[in-house]
């Protein structure tokens, strides 16, 4: 977040809102335990400091806490991360920041969501050890041309996912979700079902499927640049599924 706020920052005003407390894998999500109190904060990064908000909210509630009570005007751009750990292929609606862009494009705000590629062990850690340089650098970068590019009408983010060994020369390609899992649930460890028991979750080493997708992209070293719609309805023909679902089902052309 501190590196966001460090990346946008030389761009305009910024209003910082964020959930208090981990939200990972909360995806676009409204629980009801939520209360959405609102606690003023202070946003550092070497040396910088903004004001900024704690919500207890999940990421997609701290969206609408930011547009509805804190803005004074609708935000010209709504960036959400930086994710310690990449969030790549289907898995992306678990994600608490891709949620929140989602969430800020229904409002109809242009959004990224960035994530900087870790080691699993680091998902939760939040490690001063991770080095963001780079993921502010091309989040500055994606920021500043979303901000003012003429968007087309069905991209509503742009996700955007650096390695963990770029630099700011490496190069980028825009790029598909890819299909596979990417990350794989693991069964919880226990010797009842009423145990407490977790699901976990290892990295697929077998999920690439497509070399142009956004994972393939992000293993060959390169920031994957994904555009993403809020239209999730899937691009067949509905005459076709028209016909496979009418009068007994059909068969695919």
């Amino acid at each position: 977040l501190a590196a966001a706020a460090a990346a946008l920052a030389p761009l305009g005003d910024l209003l910082i809102v964020a959930p208090s407390e981990q939200q990972s894998g909360m995806g676009r999500s409204f629980p009801k335990f939520n209360d959405g109190r609102l606690f003023p904060t202070t946003v550092c990064y070497d040396g910088q400091t903004w004001p900024g908000y704690g919500a207890n909210a999940s990421p997609a509630q701290a969206i609408d806490h930011a547009v509805l009570e804190l803005a004074d005007r609708l935000p010209a751009l709504s960036v959400s991360g930086i994710n310690f750990g990449e969030n790549v292929s289907t898995s992306v609606t678990g994600s608490g920041t891709v949620g929140a862009a989602l969430e800020a494009a229904a409002f109809g705000i242009p959004a990224l969501a960035v994530s900087l590629e870790t080691d699993p062990s680091l998902h939760y850690a939040y490690d001063d050890s991770v080095d963001f340089s780079t993921a502010i650098a091309f989040t500055r970068l994606f920021a500043e041309r979303w901000l003012h590019a003429e968007r087309p009408p069905d991209v509503d983010v742009l996700k955007i996912d650096i390695p963990a060994n770029a630099t700011p020369q490496t190069p980028w390609q825009l790029a598909r979700l890819e299909r596979a899992q990417y990350f794989v649930p693991l069964p919880p460890q226990r010797r009842r079902l009423e145990d407490e028991g977790r699901i976990g979750y290892m990295f697929n080493t077998r999920a690439i499927m497509d070399e142009q997708s956004d994972a393939a992209l992000v293993q060959a070293g390169i920031v994957a640049v994904t555009p993403l719609t809020l239209d999730m309805t899937a691009p067949v023909a509905l005459e076709i599924m028209e016909r496979l679902l009418s009068n007994g089902g059909g068969e695919w052309p």
